[in-house]
């Protein structure tokens, strides 16, 4: 059953607040972009010597989150025809790989460049440690929530197994209506309005 819930096209039954996490996986990713960016900037030529491709890395997983989130937004709301459940939940793992390898890598050069800066002379380390432990804090908030979609999503999918009967997702206001209700009518409501007929009475003998 759940392996049919994950295969089956059509959004998931999920809750109404769960685009607004996708929202906000879009915003931060935004912000870990332009913070990427500008550690990027810091050294130039050198900035992979120094850095060893964190920032470019970073903006790799970014650009990456801002397709995948708002290409599910769009579907969700405007074409649930085109949304299949086995691609998404693929998308969204990797996408929760990404964040965690990125927050991690860059965690891990910010004490390096911050503890290092202690003994140094070259004021931009100091810069660019603070961008990239920036860029790991807001990664690791990012990752959370990516594995909150993840989960919701795998949720709504195995529950909803039976593309047949999926009404789509009426938390997002798309109602749909089950294929047995359509064209039937009830056996019970087919002379609702019929009139009662009139007997003529009978003469006694």
């Amino acid at each position: 059953m759940a392996i049919r819930g994950l295969m089956a096209p059509g959004v998931p039954p999920q809750p109404k607040w769960l685009i607004f996490i996708k929202g906000a996986i879009i915003l931060l990713a935004v912000i870990v972009l332009a913070l990427a960016a500008y550690a990027l900037s810091l050294f130039g030529d050198y900035s992979y010597y120094y850095s060893a491709g964190a920032p470019g890395y970073l903006l790799f997983v970014t650009i990456f989150s801002m397709i995948v989130y708002g290409t599910a937004i769009f579907l969700e709301l405007k074409a649930q025809q085109f949304y299949y459940r086995i691609a998404m939940l693929v998308v969204y793992i990797m996408t929760c790989i990404f964040w965690l390898s990125s927050w991690a890598w860059a965690a891990s050069w910010a004490s390096f460049l911050l503890a290092y800066y202690n003994s140094s002379y070259y004021p931009g380390f100091r810069s660019f440690g603070s961008a990239m432990a920036a860029c790991a804090a807001l990664g690791a908030v990012t990752w959370v929530l990516c594995i909150i979609n993840l989960v919701f999503f795998i949720v709504g999918s195995v529950r909803n197994h039976d593309p047949a009967a999926n009404p789509g997702n009426v938390e997002l206001g798309h109602a749909g209506q089950k294929p047995a209700d359509a064209g039937h009518t009830p056996v019970y409501a087919q002379n609702q309005t019929a009139q009662p007929t009139s007997v003529p009475p009978q003469q006694a003998y």
